[in-house]
């Protein structure tokens, strides 16, 4: 003898829910996936970003400055110079990445002088975007670029 086969509508009854319960197990874990590609994209983002602000304000302090009466007045004013222009590019993250450009002889060749010029961004203290808790270890408490340029002092007035 065979087992009375159910029909339709008791099989379906029977599998009422099932949808919602797989929904909510499935949903988590895609809203992770998800929340992980777009932070870490907007953090790819802002370093890129911080990197090109950088090298444009290295490559601003190679103008030339008016006013300048020694070499240390006209490095003065090309890293004023190259803040300017890379605070400039950073306009999107609200101004809020730090920038410092420092004069100083090179490491290479003393008889040069650089201007490194470098951008800081606390991500961890102002997120792009709101940090899910658990999930602030997996990313960086700041996002860093540097660019040097090196300068003649023979030429630099």
């Amino acid at each position: 003898m065979t087992p009375a086969r159910q029909t339709g509508r008791s099989s379906r009854r029977a599998e009422r829910g099932n949808m919602a319960i797989e929904f909510a197990i499935v949903f988590p874990l895609f809203f992770v996936v998800f929340y992980a590609i777009v932070t870490y994209s907007l953090i790819f983002v802002a370093q890129q970003s911080l990197t090109l602000a950088a090298e444009e304000g290295a490559r601003a302090a190679l103008r030339f400055q008016d006013g300048a009466a020694t070499v240390d007045d006209s490095l003065a004013l090309r890293s004023t110079a190259a803040c300017t222009a890379a605070k400039g590019l950073t306009n999107w993250l609200a101004g809020l990445a730090d920038c410092t450009a420092t004069p100083a002889p090179c490491t290479y060749d003393t008889s040069m002088r650089c201007i490194q010029v470098t951008l800081d961004y606390q991500y961890a203290q102002r997120p792009l975007v709101p940090t899910l808790p658990l999930f602030g270890l997996a990313l960086p408490d700041s996002l860093v670029a540097r660019a040097m340029v090196q300068l003649d002092p023979d030429n630099v007035l």
